[in-house]
């Protein structure tokens, strides 16, 4: 079995893409610090999987450390790196923090690939990279913006990081995932989003909502130019995205890139807006929301979402869910946990 270091192992999307590493025959490793995490989804991990995954609980941006993992382990065959702060308000009121741990991070691992001879490395990227872009669908080779977030900058850095440090390790191939909104949960409902602090992301915000966790929700901005006023994202669900991860890996592993450094869309192709995603949970759910409408927030784009053809056609990858699975696995996931 080939080894694989999932950093933000025990976080929402990593957790997802664990399972689906599990499923299509990897070992694998984590490292998570439990900033905004705890060992829980190691608990769902087992449940789904039958097996048990080592965690290592270290911070990334600690470089002694992070060379120990990969003393310990000198056959992994690859990297994916999910581990990052990723509130887009927090980056805003904390853009140290921000760029402190998003970047020395990546920094400590990319050093570590290089010099332990690591061949494959993923890169969590964002959607946030494109800024407020000037073309919808995104894709590829859309220009970046500015980036309206600490957050979104740390995303853009880290793939030029990734791109210079590229011609010197040329042994190493990798890929940069940009991805978009991820939401719901596996549908098992034994793993989904569940943060230690307190969830920004709009679907544990509608489902903590209609669980009664919060007494009512805000939808930040109504007078923007779209078809209902509020923002257009993106959302494509976690165990869709497990699978590009996977499928990225994979695709690495067997030699078909043609670059040292691709970069894929990952989305559903389709934007929703704030107030159609709350829609789509009431008529999925049956449960009514308590939101009011509030003042636009800071660092928030206006509208994105993906053309993912690129992903289709290298990959073999496509979404096989929508919004209306999203709030299904969501809600489920919601009523499991609040048990």
């Amino acid at each position: 079995m080939q080894k694989v270091l999932v950093t933000g192992g025990c976080g929402y999307i990593g957790s997802h893409t664990i399972v689906d590493l599990i499923k299509n025959g990897f070992e694998v490793i984590s490292v998570d610090n439990h900033l905004n995490s705890d060992r829980k989804p190691l608990s769902g991990i087992r449940k789904i999987t039958g097996k048990t995954v080592k965690n290592y609980k270290v911070d990334l941006s600690d470089r002694t450390r992070t060379r120990k993992i990969f003393k310990e382990n000198p056959d992994i065959v690859g990297i994916i790196h999910f581990a990052a702060l990723k509130s887009v308000g927090d980056s805003v009121n904390q853009p140290l923090f921000y760029f402190r741990n998003n970047m020395l991070s990546t920094l400590n691992l990319l050093e570590c690939a290089h010099e332990f001879g690591v061949k494959n490395f993923i890169f969590s990227s964002s959607c946030s990279v494109y800024g407020n872009s000037k073309e919808l669908p995104v894709t590829e080779t859309t220009e970046l913006q500015e980036a309206e977030s600490p957050y979104a900058r740390t995303k853009q850095m880290g793939e030029h990081m990734i791109h210079d440090v590229a011609k010197e390790a040329k042994k190493t191939n990798f890929i940069l995932l940009r991805y978009f909104n991820p939401c719901g949960a596996h549908e098992s409902a034994t793993l989904g989003e569940s943060p230690t602090t307190k969830a920004q992301n709009l679907v544990p915000v509608i489902t903590e909502t209609a669980i009664g966790k919060r007494k009512s929700m805000t939808v930040f901005g109504d007078d923007y130019d779209t078809r209902d006023g509020s923002c257009i994202r993106d959302y494509i669900h976690v165990m869709d995205l497990a699978d590009a991860h996977t499928k990225s890996l994979q695709y690495l592993l067997k030699k078909k890139n043609k670059q040292q450094v691709e970069t894929y869309n990952l989305g559903i192709g389709d934007g929703v807006t704030v107030l159609e995603a709350i829609n789509a949970f009431e008529k999925t759910s049956g449960k009514k929301l308590n939101y009011k409408i509030g003042p636009r927030r800071a660092g928030d784009v206006v509208a994105i979402y993906a053309n993912f053809d690129a992903a289709n056609k290298n990959l073999g990858w496509s979404p096989k869910r929508d919004i209306n699975d999203i709030m299904k696995t969501a809600w489920e996931w919601e009523m499991k946990r609040s048990k």
